[in-house]
């Protein structure tokens, strides 16, 4: 087991014509976990973001949405990261992710970065550490290199946001186990699922 989650990120762009985009997955998603848990934001400009405290599974965790756009990330992640000293491993970063279709969610310990330039900058900000946990949102890819701006720019269908949504629900259900450290339990039962 490893140890607890001490800080969630949903990364995305500010800003109300990025709302309802597919780049803002990792938002929607952790502006639905701080609703369930009651969690209040608050703009704090040293961090670059909004951030709420909550007391989950017995410990302080932090969540943080940057105000940032989505290739400055890591301003608001290395700012937040570095002055409550939070490890890379101890650090679960929601994100759209184009190699996955709408409607599967997976977690994922380290590795690389598929081209995303929100863990690309969140990397460069944490010494160039890669450790750090992803809930990967799937959005799809629509086809060719050329239109993945535009795809992930573009305000998702209602078909694809209800897929993203149920995918959402499915990874609360199991952020008790994600924030323990119980990665494995946590990734076998998410990997299982597909929304319909």
């Amino acid at each position: 087991m490893s140890t607890p989650l001490r800080l969630i990120v949903g990364v995305g762009n500010p800003g109300e014509q990025y709302a309802r985009t597919r780049h803002n997955a990792g938002v929607w998603f952790v502006s639905r976990f701080a609703e369930q848990q009651g969690a209040q934001f608050k703009n704090e400009k040293k961090f670059f973001g909004h951030v709420a405290t909550i007391n989950y599974q017995q410990n302080e965790l932090r969540l943080l949405i940057p105000k940032t756009f989505m290739n400055e990330s890591g301003k608001a992640v290395g700012a937040i990261a570095n002055f409550y000293k939070i490890d890379p491993q101890d650090i679960l970063v929601a994100h759209d992710e184009l190699d996955l279709p709408s409607g599967s969610i997976r977690f994922k310990q380290g590795g690389g970065l598929a081209g995303h330039n929100g863990l690309r900058d969140i990397t460069r900000a944490l010494g160039g550490r890669q450790d750090f946990n992803r809930l990967r949102i799937g959005v799809g890819h629509p086809g060719t290199k050329t239109d993945v701006i535009g795809h992930v720019l573009s305000t998702v269908s209602p078909a694809d946001e209800k897929l993203i949504q149920q995918c959402i629900d499915e990874a609360l259900v199991l952020m008790p186990l994600a924030a323990q450290g119980e990665w494995e339990q946590a990734m076998n039962a998410l990997n299982g699922f597909n929304a319909s």
